[in-house]
């Protein structure tokens, strides 16, 4: 049974008049950054408004976001594919102080144009977009948060940048925008995130699974005798390192071993190896044992979705804090980027069952907490 709290209604009071909530549907706008994992939930929790008869519309860099939206979707074009020195392996300060907050000035023009045109009842910001609840609040407008996890204590430190991105934005009364008052989606549950209980306008409601990727496989390649494990860099850097490393940890593993990377990555693979440039993986992982990747929270949720244990080997702060929730849920292990390393963490999650009953776990808790429908749920309250 999904977690539904009572969310009590705003009143918009002289704002709702001015932006016509006084019939038909609502309007919802997604202000996104250019990192597609985060643009993934809001185009199903979108599609879900949509099917309900309201109408919604996407702000954010379009070289990323445009893809990702379905055919005809509202977006309003704001900032560049990659924030002015990228995501690297900065640590929490640096993200939000010479990364994030930089994007905010660059974009409030462009968020502020988009609702002014638009003329949203809520807004929905992303924890990276810093310019949206800026421009929301400025005119009175609701607006939720959305966010793929809890940040982890030591992300604290993010808070003075903010608050001085509000000040040089003029603003008197400035306010920690990573959290709305009104309303915060997390795509997690709390058996997943762990930590400290969350106040109640918190909604935990799982993550929203991906659409299907297709594509050619070769299925009989996968014997049935041996686990079979996926290696998915994801979006990190550090994707075709990690894609090396695994193949020389296999090699001498009873596995085998499914490495989405481009074919040039391993001219020379071991036999239990296969290299593939796409990998249909919805279709994949019901007959995997277990999944290797960096940490990104797509590919580890969709994981754990399967009920399936992780090896997790991070190069990012914000893996880092995806793998600490992981290992805190006893659904997989952290590893480094060392061949005997990770290949002592394959056989640690294929030959302990506790990862995967914790893994299952997880998986159950994501399927009771209502995803797409229970975001719509809480965000139609709000109006």
């Amino acid at each position: 049974m999904s977690r539904r709290r009572a969310v009590p209604s705003l009143d918009l009071g002289s704002a709702g008049a001015a932006f016509g909530l006084d019939g038909g549907g609502s309007r919802f706008l997604f202000a996104v950054p250019p990192e597609a994992g985060h643009v993934t939930p809001t185009v199903a929790v979108g599609a879900e408004l949509t099917r309900r008869g309201h109408k919604v519309a996407w702000v954010g860099p379009p070289d990323v976001v445009r893809p990702l939206l379905e055919r005809g979707a509202t977006l309003y074009p704001a900032g560049d594919e990659e924030p002015a020195g990228g995501h690297g392996t900065q640590a929490p300060r640096s993200l939000w102080a010479d990364v994030l907050v930089p994007f905010a000035h660059a974009t409030l023009p462009a968020v502020e144009a988009a609702i002014e045109d638009f003329r949203p009842h809520v807004v929905v910001a992303d924890q990276q977009v810093l310019a949206a609840p800026v421009a929301a609040r400025r005119r009175g407008i609701p607006w939720a948060t959305s966010a793929l996890m809890t940040p982890p204590e030591d992300e604290r430190r993010a808070l003075e940048p903010i608050m001085g991105f509000q000040r040089a934005c003029g603003e008197t009364d400035p306010v920690d925008l990573r959290f709305s008052d009104h309303l915060v989606l997390v795509f997690s549950t709390p058996e997943l995130a762990g930590g400290p209980a969350c106040p109640g306008h918190f909604a935990f409601v799982g993550p929203v699974r991906e659409r299907p990727s297709g594509g050619a496989f070769p299925w009989e390649w996968l014997d049935g005798a041996r686990p079979a494990i996926l290696v998915s860099p994801g979006t990190a850097d550090a994707g075709e390192r990690l894609c090396r490393v695994a193949a020389e940890a296999v090699a001498d593993l009873d596995v085998q071993a499914v490495l989405a990377a481009p074919p040039g990555t391993l001219p020379d693979p071991p036999p239990n190896a296969l290299v593939r440039r796409h990998v249909p993986q919805a279709a994949l992982l019901p007959r995997l044992s277990a999944v290797v990747c960096h940490g990104d929270h797509g590919i580890v949720c969709e994981t754990l979705a399967h009920g399936l244990p992780l090896v997790v080997a991070p190069v990012r702060d914000d893996q880092r804090a995806v793998v600490r929730q992981v290992t805190g849920a006893g659904a997989g292990v952290a590893a480094s980027m060392d061949a005997a390393a990770l290949g002592e963490a394959i056989t640690a999650v294929l030959q302990d069952p506790s990862h995967r009953r914790a893994a299952q776990a997880v998986r159950a808790s994501f399927e009771a907490a209502g995803g797409a429908a229970e975001a719509a749920d809480r965000l139609e309250k709000l109006l």
